[in-house]
């Protein structure tokens, strides 16, 4: 299905303002999770928004340009590695998900998010399985969501070097894993997954700033 077409049902169901909500990063070892709320306008068509893990960065780029520009609102929230350990990625998603909502400033009849709903958002809610694929909304939310959580780690590749964040983003790929057995975790390294945790380490400890 056309995403807007989607939209567009979902309106004439009575739902004027359309709130998509999506987020980045729930999967990697390192990292925030971040989520995005974008109020889409009914008049304007971006064309190329879809799952944003399916378009190549370049074009991520520009889309995220022409969603900022073209947007009635968007909204970001952001939780860290430290607050993921402490409540869990599943709660830590929906509070970065309820961050987002509560930043707008424009009213909204519903909020459309990828398969979650928001308890302390008491607004109607509509869960989509697979949302960033079938709602223009939501693919725009993924959109913003991925593109500011990738700068957000480029960032952080400048503080922590060895890991390689620039490129694998903190996912769990087979030079973040060899790292990580090399230098150990670093502060932003999610220390209540799994797969950090396993790692075999060769002395005690996390690597310093950029030592």
């Amino acid at each position: 299905m056309d995403p807007y077409a989607f939209d567009e049902a979902v309106r004439k169901d009575g739902f004027e303002v359309i709130t998509g909500v999506d987020e980045a990063g729930r999967g990697p070892l390192a990292g925030p999770v971040v989520a995005a709320a974008v109020i889409l306008p009914r008049e304007i068509k971006i064309d190329g928004v879809r799952d944003s893990k399916k378009i190549p960065e370049g074009e991520r780029e520009q889309l995220f340009r022409e969603i900022l520009i073209n947007a009635l609102d968007v909204g970001v929230g952001i939780v860290g590695a430290e607050e993921i350990d402490r409540v869990n990625i599943l709660r830590a998603t929906i509070l970065a998900m309820h961050n987002a909502i509560t930043g707008l400033s424009k009213k909204t009849d519903i909020i459309l998010i990828d398969a979650l709903r928001i308890p302390s958002i008491k607004i109607t809610q509509k869960p989509v399985i697979k949302g960033d694929a079938k709602s223009a909304s939501i693919a725009a939310a993924s959109i913003i969501a991925k593109v500011v959580r990738d700068r957000i780690m480029v960032e952080y590749h400048s503080l922590y070097p060895h890991y390689g964040f620039d490129r694998h983003k903190g996912y769990g790929t087979r030079v973040h894993l060899d790292r990580i057995r090399q230098y150990g975790p670093c502060p932003i390294h999610r220390k209540s997954f799994q797969k950090v945790m396993d790692v075999e380490l060769p002395f005690e400890g996390s690597v310093g700033v950029s030592d």
